[in-house]
């Protein structure tokens, strides 16, 4: 080779890395800006769904309305009272919490299982597997399963009918988040526990659960949040009423449930109500979740 080619090669493949490099940026510009405007039309939808709500919700959003029932006299006659979402309140508080009693042990053990004794076995990997496909699986056939299971048995729709259903829901969401926060754990800890001659259920459940425990408290919270706006599985579980009753063994109100009733009724003021049990479940929701975020941000 050369002598003059010797010396133009390197200002050859100076040119071609230029080259390579400006491509690089101008891909990675136009990455950053789809993604931009992706984030952008994502928060639009939420901020239209937020702000609408707030609009036709707030007007509502009273002390009446939270603390009386439905009134159904109130068709047509602007003398009489007008109803409220109390009975809704307090059974959707009451299937809702009484379902995160039942599902939370139930997903917290499995979940620990599959992290601490099953990790690496055929039927661990099976539990894993039902349990993702439950958690994907749509809530009306948890809602027909509990129907055929339980309110065929008692003769009739019941609040506990509703909660079994909601708690169906509640398990795999606990079982994911618990196995992966055990999962997180270093070995070492484990090891060093184990050395000093602690059983491994001991292990488990003073050192490996409070490692954890805001993960799992997240993984609760998020579960709620999921249950909280459940249709589908209370109309063919708890159905709804329109009265007040704290009555598991009959059927129950329920926000969600109050919400479609009211909202297809084709009376103002009932529909009216129904943007106001929307803004409730919302803000619910968004409450857990904001608070899932700040437990989840203090554990990292």
């Amino acid at each position: 080779m050369s002598a003059a080619a010797t010396a133009l090669a390197p200002a050859k493949d100076l040119t071609v890395a230029r080259a390579l490099g400006r491509r690089r940026r101008r891909t990675d510009a136009a990455i950053r800006w789809l993604c931009i405007a992706a984030t952008l039309v994502g928060l639009f939808f939420l901020a239209s769904i937020l702000v609408t709500l707030l609009w036709r919700g707030l007007p509502m959003l009273d002390w009446l309305t939270l603390t009386t029932e439905f009134q159904p006299t109130r068709y047509g006659d602007e003398t009489l009272p007008r109803g409220g979402l109390s009975h809704a309140i307090v059974g959707s508080l009451m299937q809702v919490g009484l379902a995160t009693l039942i599902g939370t042990p139930i997903g917290l053990l499995v979940g620990t299982y599959l992290a601490e004794y099953a990790r690496d076995s055929a039927f661990g990997s099976a539990v894993r597997f039902v349990s993702d496909v439950l958690l994907s699986a749509p809530s009306i056939l948890i809602g027909l399963f509990i129907y055929q299971l339980v309110v065929l048995p008692m003769g009739g729709f019941s609040g506990l009918a509703g909660a079994l259903a909601l708690a169906i829901i509640v398990i795999p969401v606990v079982v994911r988040t618990t196995e992966d926060m055990l999962q997180l754990i270093p070995n070492t800890l484990r090891e060093a526990v184990i050395a000093l001659g602690a059983p491994k259920w001991k292990m488990i459940l003073l050192v490996c659960y409070r490692a954890a425990l805001s993960g799992i408290i997240t993984g609760v919270l998020l579960a709620v949040a999921r249950i909280a706006g459940e249709t589908a599985p209370l109309l063919l579980t708890s159905f709804g009423n329109n009265v007040m009753s704290t009555d598991l063994g009959r059927a129950m109100a329920s926000l969600p449930i109050a919400i479609y009733q009211q909202a297809n009724s084709g009376f103002p003021d009932l529909i009216q109500i129904a943007w106001t049990g929307a803004l409730l479940v919302t803000l619910g929701v968004l409450a857990i979740n904001i608070a899932a975020r700040i437990l989840l941000r203090r554990r990292h």
